[in-house]
């Protein structure tokens, strides 16, 4: 089954490192609770961990995909 993720951005990057910004606007994330999705494999699982604190996730399973 391919999963794919639901990304909310919850806080502000404002004030944290600089990487911190950069690896939201790399998920696609422009403004606060704005929400994109992604696809669920490795790489946007470990931007998603860096920045967790900032952000909402929530797995959503692909109907088509059975």
């Amino acid at each position: 089954m391919a999963a794919k993720l639901k990304i909310t951005l919850k806080r502000s990057p404002i004030g944290y490192h600089h990487s911190h910004g950069a690896t939201v606007r790399g998920l696609g994330l422009k403004k606060l609770h704005q929400t994109v999705e992604q696809d669920d494999n490795p790489v946007i699982r470990g931007m998603v961990h860096k920045v967790q604190h900032l952000l909402a996730v929530e797995q959503i399973l692909d109907p088509a995909a059975e």
